[in-house]
């Protein structure tokens, strides 16, 4: 395949005439279709308006001429536009739209689009080249009728190119129905941070924002739904189906969780949480009890406790069988028969040690606990003060109920700065 030297933006080519082998016009160019998926940025085919509808030309039946018009191939395929068409129309779907860049992790409005002919087995082929978000697309399509299209392009070219690579480009569409319509490599959006992905559903219109955390794969919408501003989370949670939330509040941290349905109507949380799986809903349930500015209220259950008899094996076997984020863990926490709290093995120090090496004798000589029903401004001073990287809680009987995180405080103090 072979790249030819004449690019065009979408605008100065939509209305372009198309004519047949012997110059005759067949119609105009209205709308060009993009493939999507493993197909995205392949022309499908062009959409030519004639005096009887709207037609489907596959690109390769259409050739450009040295003048700039569009001809078509002697006995060029013509068909009906598919009312659901697995493309993309890109006047229709995508000018104007907002659009996230995927490279840039924020969400932009398209102005234009840059195509490039190609030539293909003594054919020409047309393929998306990039997105322009910029002021020259902008000016483009402001001029544009204004002043011939070679002199317009020429004028806009003076202004600098602000442009997206097709390949960094994720769709944001919705249909009547607010689900995803079309989706272009929604698997990049999930790979960035999820407070990347945050900052995106914040830029988004109310159904965009929900197209896109249905989108997402339930563990990782929770985690951009975990970063998320508060109003926004509930209002996003609350325009979900309730099948469909309970699926993402359920992979969020326990804590997070009882957090978001505390803010719901009492109806919409209970809602939610009956279609929880039972082991989730009743550590939820069980945070919810408490109140939010208590050291429960900010608390965990998601820990690695074992047995105070327990050896660095089993604190090692505890922690491979540990189903909540791994990146938490700083400390191992060693309960007799009771639950009771005897004991605080800071995980650096399993690492140095040998396997059949008794906890007991790794642990803190001395370590500090709060109590469950302790305020948040008491949990505060003690992180600081004793310079804490997690803080257990505990029950009037001295049981271990959770663990307080240096990031929970943190957001306590960003609340209330």
């Amino acid at each position: 395949m072979h790249e030819k030297n004449n690019g065009h933006s979408l605008s100065t080519l939509i209305g372009t005439p198309v004519t047949d082998v012997r110059g005759q016009i067949r119609g105009r160019l209205k709308d060009i279709a993009v493939g999507t998926g493993t197909e995205a940025g392949r022309v499908v085919g062009l959409v030519l308006k004639t005096r009887d509808g709207n037609w489907l030309v596959p690109a390769t039946e259409v050739r450009e001429t040295p003048s700039g018009i569009l001809e078509l191939r002697e006995n060029a395929e013509w068909k009906p536009v598919p009312a659901d068409g697995t493309f993309l129309l890109l006047r229709q779907d995508l000018l104007d739209r907002q659009i996230i860049d995927v490279h840039g992790r924020k969400v932009v409005r398209v102005n234009d689009v840059d195509l490039q002919w190609f030539s293909h087995d003594e054919k020409q082929d047309l393929r998306v080249r990039e997105v322009e978000v910029g002021l020259r697309g902008a000016v483009r399509r402001l001029l544009l009728g204004l002043l011939p299209r070679r002199t317009l392009d020429q004028l806009a070219r003076k202004f600098p190119a602000r442009v997206i690579p097709w390949e960094f480009v994720d769709l944001i569409e919705v249909d009547a129905a607010r689900r995803v319509k079309l989706k272009i490599e929604h698997e990049r959006l999930a790979q960035l941070h999820p407070s990347d992905i945050a900052d995106i559903l914040e830029e988004l219109a109310p159904a965009e924002r929900e197209a896109i955390i249905t989108s997402l794969d339930e563990e990782v919408a929770a985690d951009a739904l975990e970063e998320v501003d508060p109003k926004l989370q509930k209002a996003l949670v609350e325009s979900l189906d309730s099948e469909v939330a309970a699926g993402i509040v359920e992979e969020m941290e326990p804590e997070a969780a009882a957090d978001l349905l505390a803010e719901l109507p009492h109806e919409r949380s209970e809602a939610i949480l009956e279609e929880m799986a039972p082991e989730e809903r009743q550590e939820v349930e069980e945070l919810l009890e408490f109140r939010e500015d208590s050291a429960a209220g900010r608390m965990t259950t998601a820990f690695v406790k074992v047995p105070l008899e327990g050896t660095v094996a089993d604190a090692i076997e505890a922690l491979r069988c540990f189903e909540g984020d791994p990146e938490t863990v700083t400390e191992i926490y060693l309960t007799d028969e009771k639950d009771t709290l005897k004991g605080v093995v800071p995980l650096a120090r399993l690492i140095l040690a040998k396997p059949e090496t008794r906890l007991s004798v790794l642990a803190e000589p001395r370590f500090v606990s709060c109590q469950a029903d302790a305020h948040q401004r008491y949990v505060a001073e003690l992180f600081d003060k004793y310079n804490l990287r997690a803080l257990p809680v505990v029950d009037e009987e001295g049981r271990l109920v959770g663990v307080v995180e240096a990031d929970h405080v943190i957001a306590f103090l960003r609340e209330n700065l």
